[in-house]
């Protein structure tokens, strides 16, 4: 159980330390940065205490299952990117290195094999199902915020361009502050989305020894990806602003309602959200 307890906290503080990444990839902010390389660095020290048991524990190497040896690999960039990171800040490349790590560690989880107990692995399996169902909620949470801030602006954009002065215009913010909140919340909201496919995906590829590629709900979860990446390149690679980002907002959150509402009623395989 405590070997099952280490895997369920790398896997959540893997979660926000990619996170934190993802944000300063986007933003250039040091100070997340720092938070990210600490959580990364507490990633990194669960994975040594859990090579260390497991050795003790079994009495030999952890490196003779794939279990053993995925988790092995997953240490191995997190060790570079701690590395990297503290001598040649070269911080894309940290992000980009955790990614990769990430899923790996993802796939390990996953896929408990050797001298792991059956009733462990399905107990480990049900555990991180639900980090997969909460990751995706809390990017729904997160898109839900976007879009109400981008409704906000676009609200106060038609009273301004109507010259509809009052009180009730009073108590929205002011457009770039909005733009800016509804901005952020996507950032925050994409990479927990991506998350969650990647755990949602590996689940289901141990689970059932294939990926339904074409169902209704996998297919629609992909899109909302889609969507909201053009929505950050809109934003960050083109340096659209304003009235139209609001609106193609709004448009990807329709997609998202789609993806939640009208593909579970048609999906074969995905009932627990």
């Amino acid at each position: 159980m405590l070997l099952n307890l280490i895997h369920v906290f790398i896997i959540v503080f893997y979660c926000f330390s990619v996170l934190g990444y993802f944000y300063d990839f986007i933003q250039n902010n040091q100070k997340v940065n720092r938070w990210s390389f600490w959580l990364l660095s507490i990633v990194w020290i669960l994975q040594v205490t859990f090579i260390i048991l497991r050795m003790l524990e079994f009495d030999r190497l952890p490196l003779m299952t794939i279990f053993e040896g995925l988790f092995f690999y997953s240490w191995l960039l997190v060790t570079f990117s701690l590395v990297i990171n503290h001598l040649f800040r070269v911080d894309f490349l940290v992000f980009f290195l955790n990614v990769i790590g990430f899923a790996l560690m993802a796939i390990s989880i996953f896929a408990p094999a050797g001298d792991i107990s059956p009733q462990l692995a399905e107990l480990l399996i049900f555990e991180l199902l639900v980090i997969h169902v909460v990751v995706v909620l809390l990017s729904y949470g997160s898109f839900t915020l976007s879009v109400s801030f981008s409704i906000m602006y676009i609200v106060q954009h038609q009273m301004l361009k109507q010259k509809k002065w009052g009180k009730r215009l009073g108590r929205f913010d002011n457009l770039t502050k909005l733009e800016r909140s509804s901005f952020i919340f996507t950032i925050i909201g994409f990479p927990l989305m991506l998350t969650g496919l990647i755990l949602g995906i590996v689940y289901t590829w141990i689970t059932f020894d294939s990926v339904p590629w074409f169902d209704p709900k996998v297919v629609t979860s992909f899109l909302v990806l889609l969507v909201y990446g053009g929505y950050l390149f809109q934003r960050v690679v083109r340096g659209v602003r304003g009235y139209n980002l609001a609106l193609f907002n709004a448009g990807a959150f329709l997609v998202l309602l789609i993806n939640y509402f009208l593909s579970n009623a048609f999906s074969d395989f995905h009932l627990w959200y």
